[in-house]
């Protein structure tokens, strides 16, 4: 696993773990720090060489050798879709909904639409909170079953019973955190955290 440590990043994610922080704050944090994010995630994507005309020569350049698809896990994954999309705005973009079943804490799948493409892209699954690993490991399956075979798993917080959850089932996907927190509780929340990460980008 790797923590993208950057003094916004640790600026930023104080304001969105803050009580005192509204909606728009939030939101605009988290996109700050989803930006940052992408440099960290992308920075081994393959690229090839092409040909390019500046107004004074030809000269060399570069392209992504495979096209980019972004996967956010609905719906709190589309905040931190929205900082990833402002950085590669080329990317294709699937959706994976699952929802939590509060008693029992597993993930259950309730919609997928994923860009025809996926087999020969980079693909990059999103959601802000790694907490049992359970949504994340799930949404990862889907994307195999789908013919996905590069992937990579970007978070905004991380419990340590997440990550090796995670990795346990694919120790094959990294996993980019802008932090890695102290644990879970009895409700299956991350501590420190930040709530319900949905409830506080949509302001529900």
């Amino acid at each position: 696993m790797t923590v993208v440590d950057h003094p916004i990043i640790r600026e930023r994610l104080t304001h969105i773990r803050s009580t005192d922080s509204s909606t728009a704050e939030f939101r605009h944090a988290l996109h700050d720090i989803a930006r940052l994010m992408t440099f960290e995630v992308t920075k081994d994507l393959e690229t090839i060489t092409v040909e390019v005309e500046t107004p004074l020569k030809k000269t060399e350049g570069h392209a992504f050798e495979r096209p980019i698809v972004l996967v956010p896990i609905l719906r709190a994954g589309v905040g931190l879709l929205n900082g990833f999309t402002e950085i590669l705005t080329e990317a294709s973009v699937g959706y994976i909904g699952l929802s939590r079943n509060e008693e029992t804490h597993q993930p259950h799948s309730y919609y997928c639409k994923l860009p025809a493409n996926i087999t020969e892209a980079e693909v990059i699954l999103i959601d802000p909170m790694l907490a049992t690993g359970g949504s994340a490991a799930d949404a990862a399956d889907e994307l195999k079953n789908a013919g996905a075979t590069r992937l990579r798993f970007a978070c905004l917080i991380a419990a340590p019973e997440g990550v090796a959850a995670f990795e346990e089932r694919h120790p094959d996907i990294p996993v980019f955190a802008a932090a890695l927190d102290e644990r879970l509780d009895e409700n299956a929340y991350i501590v420190p955290g930040l709530g319900d990460a949905g409830d506080r980008y949509f302001g529900t």
